[in-house]
């Protein structure tokens, strides 16, 4: 296959990648404001059923964690089997579900539950509500395909005239590389988004976490499962400065140095967690009871006497001379 192709399709593959996770991300945030923005109206209704459509069911409870059944057959007894599933986090739920599948469901529930009529939300039901047959609607309006192909084109490098010298290439590759660092940015604090999002049950379990503790920076996980850090900025004078959202932190820590910070930290804390922190525990626990049995050992011999000693104290030693 072409290298050429095989560029075009890794550089498609990360895009749609980084698309994937901006979407969810922002769909997270999202679902979580219009929760918190119902939680009271939620609780006061004692929850809801969502779908209930076998196999298909989703409800929320009235402390906003959801319940998802999924039916699946045994391939051993070939017998169906459901299993329902507690859903804790809006970023677990999106990753599930699509989002606008989601607000119709609560829509559709809530006006079951009241006992109000459906609401109209497709094409043909719209048109029906107005009184317009379908084949007498015309679409109008600009070209869904011409406008995707136009916003595809202004994302590509146009080529070099022939009249284009070395710096006009340096100054596009330059812009080219700051584009790619703002779009590498955005991913990075896509991915911290994404972990704090699906942390935030076990972080409250834990409580707030010391990531990282220097004389120039401090790095926390806190009991929310967001990060929080201070730095001091080389341009700073000494001043410290707060990062509070992912966008922030990106700009001074990559998320890879992040992770690895905090699975260092939990397994200092908690040596169990990671086979090598109990191994090397397990190994300090060797050494410090071969010390201590040297320890005895040493201690003993200088109880015992020297038998040379002994011996003179005795008189039957040996003299000089003798």
């Amino acid at each position: 296959m072409d290298t050429s192709r095989n560029d075009l399709l890794g550089e498609l593959a990360a895009d749609a990648a980084l698309e994937r996770s901006d979407f969810l991300v922002q769909s997270t945030d999202q679902l979580r404001r219009f929760l918190d923005a119902n939680r009271g109206r939620i609780a006061e209704l004692g929850g809801l059923t969502l779908i209930d459509d076998d196999p298909d069911y989703l409800s929320i409870a009235p402390d906003l964690t959801f319940r998802s059944r999924s039916r699946y057959q045994d391939e051993t007894t070939g017998e169906w089997v459901s299993e329902t599933e507690v859903i804790e986090s809006a970023g677990e739920l999106v990753e599930l579900y699509n989002p606008a599948e989601i607000y119709s469901a609560f829509a559709d529930a809530a006006r079951e539950a009241a006992g109000m009529p459906d609401q109209p939300d497709a094409a043909e039901g719209l048109l029906e509500a107005a009184g317009i047959a379908p084949e007498e609607a015309v679409l109008t309006g600009p070209d869904p395909y011409a406008a995707a192909a136009d916003e595809w084109a202004a994302t590509q490098t146009a080529p070099l005239e022939a009249e284009d010298d070395d710096e006009a290439a340096a100054r596009r590759l330059y812009d080219l590389a700051l584009e790619y660092q703002e779009r590498s940015q955005r991913s990075e604090a896509h991915l911290l988004g994404q972990f704090e999002s699906a942390a935030t049950n076990l972080s409250d379990r834990l409580g707030d976490l010391i990531v990282v503790d220097d004389d120039d920076e401090r790095l926390l996980l806190t009991a929310d499962g967001t990060f929080r850090a201070e730095v001091v900025p080389e341009d700073a004078d000494g001043e410290w400065r707060t990062l509070a959202t992912p966008e922030e932190l990106v700009e001074y820590y990559d998320p890879t140095d992040v992770f690895g910070d905090l699975a260092d930290a939990l397994a200092e804390a908690w040596p169990s967690v990671s086979p090598e922190a109990a191994a090397a525990a397990a190994s300090d626990d060797g050494v410090a009871d071969d010390e201590g049995a040297a320890d005895d050992e040493g201690a003993a011999d200088e109880d015992e006497p020297d038998e040379e000693v002994a011996d003179e104290a005795n008189g039957t030693g040996a003299r000089p001379g003798a």
